[in-house]
């Protein structure tokens, strides 16, 4: 499994509307893209930090390049400066375990 890191800065007075934004724009949009599994975002005194997980590298890597283009366009109203992305393998994660249960469970 394989996380993005998306740091990024709040015009003022924007938390709301990123929410908003994330709840029905983002989210609906990650979805759709091959291998996403979850997004988990923070707010705090004008940042916003976004985790996305996917499934494999290539997965997070093809979206970089298809999906997460219309996130940033959606995201522009509320942003300051372009956002910072890093990649990581997860090492540890409880949701990581529970897709692993089930999917044992299922066969």
């Amino acid at each position: 499994m394989f996380a993005r890191l998306v740091t990024m800065r709040l015009k003022a007075n924007s938390a709301e509307e990123f929410s908003r934004l994330i709840d029905n724009e983002i989210l609906p949009l990650l979805r759709k893209q091959n291998g996403f599994r979850d997004e988990i975002t923070f707010i705090s005194r004008g940042r916003a930090l976004g985790i996305s997980l996917w499934d494999t590298q290539e997965d997070a890597a093809a979206y970089k390049g298809t999906g997460y283009p219309e996130v940033l366009k959606t995201l522009a109203k509320v942003l300051k400066g372009r956002p910072t992305v890093e990649t990581f393998e997860v090492a540890n994660s409880t949701l990581h375990k529970l897709a692993a249960k089930a999917a044992a469970k299922t066969a």
